[in-house]
């Protein structure tokens, strides 16, 4: 093993929401930054497709196996690059509601509160916002919209035109629907925003900033203490080969996703902390958590060219109805089916067609779709968790996981479909349908996940404090989607670009 004698003041492993907002967070500081990422970078290519060959391959899943409770293996959707699964997310980001932050009751049980609150994280969302470029609707109609301490400085996108007969004839149904706020580059070549435009490519216009692709970090030593983290042990590789390399630095920043984190952080077992790092409450990997997520597709809309971006949200039952006094969740529309990549792992009405029919019968039907996507938050339950088992020639990793919170989420696709039914009779090009094929999103489908080192004031119930260090190790953080105490019916991505400013302006200080 090479030890790296580089003096870095702060190491980041993960470019994506949270290590990516990081970094440019920090790169103006002048403190000595070492950002490793697993991946490389992605090419344009890549980022966006938008064509019926998202159907026929499994792209963007990782080149290796997790296993499910039953020991079955699958190749998890998920994106090792500069960007992490920024480079493939929708662009949607959106806020967490005040409420969300609350203990909250759901039919199946409350959803704990968070040590934050959204007036802690409210000036960090203004400030994501702003570096994302998010284009969204400074006078929206959302029931639920939480107070904006400044405007979106950028105008919301307009509707494309194959959803504008729909919207019209649901606001006729008297719900509200609003513009979705979006990140856009304003560039030509890549317009969609991402934690590499908007991060690290950022962060390393700076001369403190070392960048390194195809490092896998695959353990951290502790000094003999237990107490700090004095080694970052790295898979270098290179055209020249592969070589193993101990970093060090005063502060140690994981930003892996909710899987690789906890992971890897079991992973680093040792003699001072026997069950893995961090992990004297016993809850690192556990409370995995992830949205509920199901498809439901309107077969008869007007043609269109399965290109078009998301546009339309709708709240009005995100904390229930009159019949329903528990949250049932959040509704989207998919954007055109050729570009939504979560959409081609299940969809509902191409299922196993998908890989069977010629190009130009699958081209025809996804182009007189337009896709809904039903949001419904879960709650943390220890039993659904990730861990580790070692086997004779390599440890699995395992990632049980059982939805919870199922009815809302059922309620939440039924009366959808019902609004859609009453709204298809007075919209022009489409007409009414009895049948709304539907899918939920499979196991593989990871990009929403969150909860595996808990965020917490009490050391014995939580894995870190508010800060995002860890309880147990003085120069560790975590900037990731895994210190979410509850998981809402919003994606998360904003809410962790929010969180990583937050902390990097308190690392600043250190």
């Amino acid at each position: 093993m090479i030890i790296d004698d580089q003096p870095y003041d702060i190491i980041i492993i993960g470019t994506g929401a949270g290590g990516g907002t990081l970094a440019q967070k920090l790169a103006p500081t002048g403190k000595r930054i070492l950002i490793l990422e697993r991946g490389e970078q992605m090419p344009l290519t890549e980022q966006n497709r938008a064509n019926v060959d998202i159907f026929k391959k499994d792209r963007y899943h990782a080149p290796e196996q997790w296993y499910d409770q039953d020991g079955e293996p699958f190749s998890p959707q998920t994106n090792y690059a500069l960007g992490g699964n920024t480079k493939i997310y929708n662009t949607v980001l959106m806020r967490f509601r005040e409420k969300d932050f609350e203990s909250v009751q759901y039919q199946d049980g409350p959803a704990p509160e968070w040590p934050l609150k959204y007036d802690d994280l409210e000036p960090y969302y203004t400030e994501a916002e702003h570096l994302y470029q998010v284009h969204g609707d400074n006078e929206t109609t959302d029931p639920t919209e939480p107070i904006h301490g400044d405007r979106y400085k950028y105008p919301s996108l307009d509707h494309p035109p194959v959803v504008k007969p729909i919207l019209a004839a649901l606001k006729d149904q008297g719900v509200h629907p609003t513009q979705l706020p979006m990140s856009r580059t304003l560039r030509d070549d890549n317009p969609t925003g991402d934690a590499e435009v908007f991060g690290t490519d950022r962060a390393t216009q700076y001369s403190n900033v070392t960048l390194l692709t195809n490092a896998l970090v695959t353990a951290l030593h502790t000094n003999p203490t237990g107490t700090e983290i004095k080694g970052v042990q790295t898979r270098l590789t290179t055209p020249e080969g592969t070589v193993e390399t101990l970093f060090s630095a005063r502060v140690i920043v994981l930003a892996c996703g909710a899987v690789n984190t906890a992971a890897l952080l079991l992973n680093s077992a040792n003699q001072k902390h026997p069950e893995g790092l961090a992990n004297t409450s016993g809850l690192v990997g556990r409370n995995l958590m992830k949205i509920l997520m199901t498809v439901i597709v309107q077969r008869r809309a007007n043609d269109n060219n399965g290109t078009f971006p998301r546009s339309i949200s709708i709240n009005d039952f995100y904390w229930g109805t009159d019949s329903y006094r528990y949250p049932m969740g959040h509704i989207q529309n998919s954007g055109g089916l050729f570009q939504d990549i979560i959409f081609a792992e299940s969809p509902p009405l191409l299922s196993v067609l998908a890989r069977l029919l010629p190009e130009f019968s699958l081209r025809q039907l996804a182009t007189r779709s337009i896709g809904w996507w039903a949001y419904t938050g879960t709650l943390p339950d220890p039993n659904n968790r990730i861990y580790l088992k070692d086997t004779p020639r390599r440890k699995k990793l395992y990632y049980e996981f059982k939805p919870n919170n199922l009815e809302a989420h059922d309620r939440l696709v039924y009366k959808w479909m019902a609004v859609l039914k009453d709204a298809e009779g007075s919209a022009t090009g489409l007409r009414q349908s009895s049948v709304y094929p539907r899918g939920e999103a499979p196991l593989p489908v990871v990009g929403y996940q969150c909860g595996t080192c808990k965020m917490g004031t009490n050391p014995t119930t939580s894995v870190l404090n508010t800060n995002c260090r860890t309880h147990d190790i003085q120069n560790l953080y975590v900037v990731d989607s895994s210190f979410f105490p509850s998981c809402p019916s919003i994606g998360p991505a904003l809410t962790i670009m929010a969180n990583a400013l937050r902390v990097g302006a308190h690392i600043s200080s250190l």
